[in-house]
């Protein structure tokens, strides 16, 4: 199978939106045949980066690339930056504005979810330089099967 390559744009603060870059590449897998249960790690992680950007991060970009032995996600964003990147790793650490929080997002769990449900997480961020995070998923199954 050849290499196959597609970017969305998020809006920073755009909830109306939010979660579409993560539906669309979960439709995306779904019809190539890629098992269930990669699909719902590689959503997990897609939808948790997609919302951090759109919280954290003034506008960015989602990409998934699929190749035959792996799948990559990677989502950037042009906001402040994390200032600890250790801090940020930690299950329950939040710099969520109290109104995201309101609405049941910012609880805390994005980048440790992120690691959890990844096989390879690194992050590139500083104060004032934006935030990349790339995920890598290897051995991409393939087959019908409806796990989870």
């Amino acid at each position: 199978m050849p290499p196959l390559k597609k970017c969305f744009h998020i809006k920073g603060r755009d909830f109306i939106h939010a979660g579409q870059a993560a539906i669309t590449v979960q439709k995306l897998l779904r019809q190539m045949g890629i098992a269930q249960s990669l699909i719902r790690r590689i959503a997990i992680c897609g939808y948790e980066g997609e919302m951090n950007v759109v919280m954290h991060g003034g506008d960015g970009l989602f990409c998934v690339e699929i190749d035959a032995d792996r799948i990559s996600l990677e989502i950037s964003d042009d906001g402040p930056g994390i200032e600890d990147i250790a801090r940020a790793m930690e299950r329950g650490f939040s710099t969520a504005l109290e109104e995201y929080q309101e609405m049941g997002f910012g609880a805390g769990m994005g980048l440790p979810n992120m690691e959890n449900h990844s096989d390879e997480l690194h992050i590139e961020s500083a104060p004032g330089k934006g935030t990349t995070v790339r995920m890598l998923f290897h051995s991409p199954e393939t087959g019908d099967s409806q796990e989870d």
